[in-house]
């Protein structure tokens, strides 16, 4: 009887094993690329990233649009939920990657977080460019199936309900996306913006803009989510870091709140 072999079934990678050590590979090809032989040196990160998510090589405009939203979200600044997150990490002494994991955690969510990306992204696959058609979607959004996980959105979804009026860095980003973009979501929006934003009463924020962009993209909502989630890391990290070795006597949530009843001082360098 033959035995029996486990495969991993994906259409995004393979592997050729060394010829005397079979659990490690000679070769790697991603969506038919060879990763070490032939992208490594030749590719950009933002081309690679594009095929792991797309198994296809991204055109010279589409990859243009990505490293632009890439820069546009890498740091959302410590004003930023899931970046302070991280910041209360390193601060209070966690774990690299446990200020990872609370900057994923804080923001996955509705609030101008990963899942409202996807939300916002479903909007377009629905409406298009069709203005009476975001006019009824954003006075009355459809709730989630799954209310166990999501509770229903209490914002039109891609707009700030706490925004006075569009910040310059979205309208920023909106105007350099929107002129490179290969195609419709980000020139509309562009155009649309202050009609979109009186329906919704409430200003158009980073997750409205890169939404449409990952739709120009031809992302599907469950990729621009987890993209997004992703490309939101870098400040995340270097947030976490900074804070880290500043300590939490300079973290002004921390210092006045905490009353340490026998603090010993500072710690002594040892000789």
């Amino acid at each position: 009887m033959a035995e029996k072999t486990e495969t991993i079934r994906t259409k995004i990678w393979q592997e050729t094993a060394e010829e005397d050590n079979p659990f490690v590979a000679a070769a790697c090809y991603c969506s038919g690329y060879d990763v070490y032989g032939d992208l490594l040196g030749k590719a950009s990160w933002i081309e690679y990233l594009y095929l792991l998510f797309k198994c296809e090589r991204p055109t010279p405009a589409q990859a243009k649009l990505l490293e632009g939203l890439a820069i546009a979200v890498a740091n959302p600044g410590p004003r930023d939920h899931s970046v302070h997150a991280a910041m209360c990490g390193g601060v209070g002494g966690s774990t690299h990657a446990s200020c990872l994991m609370a900057a994923l955690g804080v923001g996955a969510g509705q609030l101008g977080g990963a899942h409202e990306v996807a939300i916002t992204m479903e909007c377009w696959l629905t409406c298009g460019q069709d203005l009476a058609a975001w006019q009824e979607r954003l006075q009355n959004p459809p709730q989630e199936e799954r209310a166990d996980i999501w509770l229903p959105m209490e914002h039109p979804p891609g707009f700030d309900p706490h925004g006075a009026s569009c910040a310059t860095p979205v309208r920023q980003t909106l105007a350099y996306l929107a002129q490179c973009s290969p195609a419709a979501a980000l020139p509309w929006l562009q155009a649309n913006r202050i009609e979109l934003e009186r329906v919704a009463d409430c200003p158009l924020t980073f997750t409205g803009v890169a939404a449409a962009a990952l739709v120009d993209l031809d992302f599907s909502p469950a990729q621009g989510e987890m993209l997004y989630l992703l490309l939101r890391l870098p400040g995340a990290a270097v947030h976490s870091l900074e804070q880290q070795q500043y300590g939490w006597r300079h973290f002004p949530f921390f210092a006045d709140g905490l009353k340490v009843l026998d603090d010993p001082g500072p710690r002594q360098q040892a000789r």
